[in-house]
């Protein structure tokens, strides 16, 4: 099984590093940027994944629909914004299907916080990919209704797990942007009418009271 798992990997990944490659050898020389994919022994992959090409495309758009229960939600990555390498990122985890039969397991609806917050596989912050990587913000990134970004527990600690703001998101610009939701705002929206459970973190802050799975995700 181990076997089956790794070569469906290495096709899925060589796929991705395939077309990085082509676009940059392109003959325009569209931008590329290096990025770093650094193991993280005490936290292993929570799925078997291997990181994506160390090579990213810094131009265009590529879009991912995450498919819940309650209908589809398209993101547009922006490939050419602050955070190129975080985009690769995901990209290759959808390719690996890592995301799939996956619960968003936070959900916050508060004066200070807005979101729904998926791709951590364990729920507890250690059911990342087995690989972290650095933070690609500057101070500027704001959080409206829409946006993507990439969830962390400190500086240089991204992996898996992101959140998608359904209303706003008053946080400190430490969060590096991934682009944003371009169809199914109302799922989100369903999804947050249905109710938090609450927890011990603080009021509005907790599991969604109707369970969010990421039963599928893909390249659209």
């Amino acid at each position: 099984m181990r076997s089956r798992w790794a070569a469906a990997l290495a096709i899925a990944v060589l796929s991705l590093s395939g077309l990085v490659a082509g676009a940059a050898t392109a003959s325009a020389g569209p931008p590329v940027v290096l990025c770093s994919y650094t193991p993280t022994p005490g936290n292993p992959a929570a799925r078997p994944v291997l990181p994506p090409p160390p090579i990213a495309p810094a131009v265009g758009t590529v879009d991912v629909t995450f498919h819940f229960g309650s209908g589809p939600v398209t993101v547009r990555l922006d490939r050419a914004g602050a955070a190129p390498c975080a985009v690769q990122n995901m990209a290759s985890l959808v390719l690996q299907r890592f995301y799939d039969q996956s619960r968003c397991w936070r959900l916050t609806d508060n004066a200070r916080l807005g979101v729904l917050q998926c791709g951590d596989l364990y729920e507890v912050e250690k059911g990342g990919p087995g690989y972290g990587f650095p933070d690609e913000v500057d101070g500027t990134e704001t959080y409206g209704r829409g946006t993507v970004a990439m969830g962390n527990q400190g500086p240089g600690t991204n992996g898996s797990e992101f959140f998608i703001v359904h209303s706003f998101a008053n946080i400190p610009p430490n969060y590096s942007v991934l682009g944003r939701v371009v169809s199914g705002m109302e799922v989100l929206d369903g999804i947050v009418a249905a109710g938090i459970t609450p927890s011990d973190r603080a009021p509005g802050d907790g599991e969604p009271t109707a369970p969010v799975t990421i039963t599928s995700a893909n390249l659209a």
